[in-house]
């Protein structure tokens, strides 16, 4: 019974600084958006509650990127509590050790964190995804769409007079396409011509295609060995289209993982984004066990500021070897896997010593 009752009493003491954290950060977020939200619309002719419902839509997402952050502060206030009550010495006398806390609390964690990738990301991917189609509306680039699917890169743009052009391309590269296939159509969404290429450098907006063929809607072909397309996208507008991949959900992560490998374009930043949403339980664990080794360690500091403050700087620290080891993922110096789980494996590494010793505090 006695099991029973300390597992609930601490996973609900727990789960509390967990959501107080949270409802902390959630109004820092929604101050620190809605500024950059009111300035993004101030020359643009827009509904006065467009800034706030933006800014509400964006806070998910912000907050499942500093949710390590949030649990490793919960779990110091968790611990404070329990050293202001002198509850750890009750805890203590009826057999429950340091490690049997610390123990539960990371279990916690990981279920937590299991449940956080399942629903919580879901939820807060197609809310990212409605925020960026609203503020899609009021950007300059609002006539303009790009999709990548299983038949390859489409592009739709305006050009002058009105016309509207079709783009298709089977292959990908950075600056280059593939296979093109570009429809010209009117206003009306009429066809005026097709022009058909092997292969287009893509590197500015002065596209130069190779091996053309034009196909009037008059029945007229002509033939070009090369020829010059304006558009409004280079191969660097194109290799961003997907760079907000918060905006997708797993499932659509996995697709659009399919669809790049299909038109053969680099997945690399697909892939670490998947990894490092799946190592999240993980990562939450391991910052949860982490917090209590410091809680323990520094249990005679008695100020809540300068603990804080320590948890505050292991935090970053343990951010920026995440960053870094995954840029070396982005420009592939390191293999996706290795660069989104050696910071994990080094953090492992400092719970199993930091446990090893955890019951000599």
């Amino acid at each position: 019974m006695i099991l029973k009752k300390y597992h609930n009493y601490l996973a609900g003491l727990f789960l509390k600084n967990i959501f107080i954290i949270l409802i902390v950060f959630i109004f820092l977020s929604f101050f620190l958006n809605i500024f950059e939200e009111l300035k993004y619309f101030e020359n643009k002719e827009s509904n006065m509650y467009y800034p706030i419902l933006l800014t509400i839509l964006n806070i998910p997402s912000i907050v499942f990127e500093i949710l390590p952050f949030i649990f490793l502060l919960g779990v110091m206030f968790f611990f404070i509590n329990l050293f202001e009550k002198d509850e750890i010495d009750l805890l203590r006398n009826h057999g429950i050790n340091n490690f049997k806390i610390t123990f539960l609390i990371s279990m916690v964690s990981l279920l937590m964190g299991i449940i956080l990738i399942v629903v919580y990301y879901s939820f807060s991917a197609n809310l990212k995804s409605l925020y960026l189609s609203m503020k899609y509306k009021y950007s300059n680039d609002g006539d303009h769409l790009a999709v990548v699917n299983e038949a390859g890169l489409w592009i739709k743009e305006k050009g002058v007079n009105n016309k509207i052009f079709i783009i298709n391309a089977t292959n990908y590269r950075k600056n280059s396409l593939g296979n093109l296939n570009i429809t010209e159509l009117d206003e009306n969404y009429k066809p005026n011509r097709t022009i058909i290429s092997s292969e287009a450098n893509i590197s500015e907006k002065s596209w130069l295609l190779k091996n053309v063929k034009i196909y009037s809607s008059d029945k007229k072909t002509q033939l070009f060995s090369n020829y010059k397309y304006q558009s409004s996208f280079d191969g660097e507008i194109i290799s961003n289209l997907y760079s907000n991949l918060s905006s997708l959900n797993i499932l659509q992560l996995i697709e659009l993982q399919k669809n790049y490998e299909t038109i053969g374009y680099s997945a690399t930043e697909v892939k670490l984004h998947l990894n490092k949403i799946l190592s999240l339980p993980f990562y939450l664990t391991l910052t949860s066990i982490i917090g209590a080794l410091l809680m323990f360690k520094f249990n005679f500091i008695k100020s809540r500021f300068f603990l804080i403050v320590i948890g505050v700087l292991v935090s970053v620290i343990f951010y920026y070897i995440n960053y870094f080891s995954i840029l070396f993922g982005k420009n592939e110096t390191l293999p996706i896997l290795i660069s989104v789980w050696m910071p994990q494996v080094i953090m492992f590494l400092v719970c199993t010593i930091g446990l090893m010793r955890l019951n000599e505090n």
